[in-house]
């Protein structure tokens, strides 16, 4: 007999004295699904005796609102056979609603019973919260907050975690901060909320500096949750040292026994300019790999440039048995991406179907970009003609960008009314034709597209970027001159300008504003933020160190340039991680190759 088959039949005998509360707790405890649970209800029913047992009847409710029977429509018709539900009736529920696929269920059964006679727990308040953090509805979370603090369970420790854990979230991060401060008494949890939600909710500095504070003053040990949420930041900043103290706590406190902190710790060594460490970490993980972490890792050689890395690393993958995902494919395409390899990288997309993986949308955006960049235009337009799917923005916005790149006005003009269909408003898009029009000089049609920026109050993206010099993250603005050392920065730009331009520099200007004089715009260009940051770090770092700087935006055309030649003029290894890839500037080239 198998095992299915004695389970039930040990149900069965118990049915013949299903009477008295110990007989149906046991009973119970024999109940693992929807049938044995149907059965015990119809026995209830049958005595008489549904309304009689309350605490049986919850336990129902639980069992079927909850894995692994989880039918939580059996579970509400449940319910409201019950003649006078009680608020743990309503728990039962409204906990299996906050973990199915529709949490903001959850809600507006929290809604109801704040209308029934019966009174809502601090375990209702906190299983509505914990709904709220899933469906990210942060106005509902700020009515149950107030509804927390009116009913009097402000003081419970854990429904404040649970609270602090939804606005954090839910990006409130003034909010989670605030309960926070006013906690009486904080665990480990509420400490990893805040360190998560402040490294996700583009806080990374303070993220940091709250790991560190929860660590060394506060005198409680991060775990694995709050490790990965300094690494995070660590990879936003691209701070290195940040990121170096970070693994070593790891290495010490032994939490790389975990594989997931390894990973992290292989993505925050390849996001900070560092892919050699990325490797050596990946190569000696003792706790074992898995998909993620090869995927990691070709991802690191990939927005490095290092195609052959990545391909060589992807061909690996398969010879030790581990099976490609749409990840890894999108990694190793990416790879061909930066490394120009168009033929190839076509040939792998092609590859995917026959290998039973259906191309998703990121997919399609790759490999639109891999003949984008190369040139071949056409064909990028009859792949994006050819998808199963919907063509998203992103997808237009990069056949924007690679008409721009190749001066095609009439390609760029359909991108463009593409995305004023899908109701794009970025600026960049703006930006890109209006770049088109003035590489042809075509004056008057980049008037009307700065008219129609002004009209719909497109807001410019503002260029930032960040370098770390001995442990201090120091951010720069284009035309920045608020930093202390501004005029020692400024200075040093000078001396770049003057020395540069016996290499040969001119800028390039031809996209700066046509209606300014040429002087204005070499000023223009002069003071991006990443040039700022570059100066910064030659007075601020001894001869010889490397410069490593992160950018929000895509590096230009000019900036690049510059890069190349103070590498070469000043002996620096110059490291720029702009939106898309790492640029490593050495003795005057560049690893990307000019092609980015």
């Amino acid at each position: 007999m198998n095992t299915l088959s004695t389970k039930a039949s040990r149900v069965a005998t118990c049915w013949s004295f299903c009477d008295g509360m110990a007989n149906l707790e046991l009973l119970l405890q024999k109940c693992d699904s929807l049938i044995h649970i149907k059965k015990l209800q119809a026995r209830l029913v049958t005595l008489g005796r549904f309304q009689s047992y309350p605490s049986i009847t919850i336990k129902l409710l639980e069992l079927c609102a909850l894995p692994p029977v989880a039918n939580l429509p059996y579970a509400t018709t449940l319910f409201h056979y019950l003649q006078t539900p009680s608020t743990r009736h309503w728990n039962a529920v409204v906990r299996g609603l906050a973990q199915s696929l529709q949490p903001i269920q959850a809600i507006s059964w929290y809604a109801a019973i704040s209308r029934s006679p019966q009174h809502v727990d601090a375990l209702t308040c906190s299983f509505a919260l914990k709904a709220c953090a899933r469906a990210l509805a942060s106005s509902e979370a700020m009515q149950i907050h107030a509804q927390v603090v009116r009913f009097g369970f402000g003081g419970d420790v854990l429904l404040q975690t649970t609270l602090l854990d939804v606005y954090a979230k839910v990006g409130n991060l003034g909010f989670a901060q605030k309960v926070f401060d006013e906690m009486p008494k904080r665990d480990l949890a509420c400490w990893n909320a805040l360190v998560a939600g402040l490294a996700q909710g583009s806080r990374p500095s303070e993220a940091l500096a709250l790991f560190w504070r929860m660590n060394e003053d506060e005198g409680l040990k991060p775990n694995e949750v709050t490790v990965l949420g300094a690494l995070s930041a660590c990879s936003q900043l691209g701070a290195l040292s940040g990121g170096e103290r970070v693994h070593g706590f790891i290495v010490d406190a032994k939490l790389d026994t975990h594989v997931i902190v390894c990973n992290a710790v292989v993505d925050m060594y390849a996001k900070c300019g560092s892919v050699d460490r990325a490797y050596r970490v990946f190569e000696s993980m003792n706790c074992g790999k898995n998909l993620i972490t090869w995927n990691t890792m070709i991802m690191a050689f990939a927005i490095h440039g290092d195609c052959e890395k990545a391909l060589e690393l992807f061909q690996k993958m398969g010879r030790n048995g581990v099976r490609a995902d749409a990840v890894s494919y999108l990694a190793v395409l990416c790879a061909c991406n930066h490394g120009g390899l168009v033929d190839y990288g076509v040939k792998l997309f092609n590859s995917m179907a026959g290998g039973g993986m259906v191309p998703n949308v990121k997919h399609y955006g790759t490999v639109v970009d891999l003949l984008g960049r190369a040139g071949r235009l056409q064909e990028a337009y009859e792949i994006v003609k050819s998808m199963p799917m919907f063509p998203d923005v992103v997808l237009w916005q990069t056949l924007l960008g690679a008409s721009k790149t190749y001066g095609n006005v009439e390609m760029a003009e359909m991108a463009s009314r593409k995305l004023v269909e899908l109701g794009s408003e970025g600026c960049g898009d703006f930006v890109l034709l209006s770049n088109v029009y003035a590489a042809h000089k075509r004056w008057d049609d980049v008037g009307r597209v700065r008219e129609a920026m002004k009209r719909r109050d497109v807001k410019k993206v503002p260029g930032f970027g960040y370098i770390e010099v001995e442990g201090v993250i120091h951010k720069f603005l284009n035309g920045d001159q608020s930093h202390v050392n501004s005029c020692e920065i400024y200075s040093k730009l000078d001396e770049i300008k003057f020395r540069i331009k016996d290499y040969g520099y001119v800028a390039k200007t031809n996209h700066v504003l046509h209606d300014i004089g040429e002087e204005e715009k070499e000023n223009a260009l002069g003071y991006h933020c990443e040039k700022l940051a570059v100066a910064f770090g030659l007075i601020s770092t001894s001869e010889g160190t490397p410069i490593q700087v992160i950018k929000n935006l895509r590096i230009c055309d000019d900036c690049h340039v510059v890069m190349k030649l103070v590498s070469k003029v000043y002996n620096r290894e110059i490291i720029v991680r702009d939106r898309a890839r790492f640029h490593r500037f050495q003795d005057g080239f560049c690893s990307c190759r000019d092609y980015w």
